[in-house]
């Protein structure tokens, strides 16, 4: 699961940068970095999804936060 979330991350970032440097190129390409950002979405929207359903089935565990009054 740990793997899955971090593929997804890079793949997220790589994303990312697929835009920026389309937006940098001096031939500029709306299409694709549009399709870039929306692939980032999606990608975005799939890893909160699957950090929900890991959670869910207790897979990950969420930690460092504390509910006011547990020490």
């Amino acid at each position: 699961m740990y793997l899955l979330i971090v593929v997804l991350f890079a793949a997220i970032v790589a994303s990312l940068g697929s835009a920026l440097f389309s937006l940098l190129r001096p031939k500029n390409d709306p299409k694709r970095m549009l399709n870039a950002l929306t692939l980032r979405v999606g990608l975005s929207v799939l890893l909160f999804v699957l950090l929900l359903i890991a959670w869910r089935a207790g897979l990950i565990a969420p930690h460092g936060v504390l509910p006011p009054g547990a020490h």
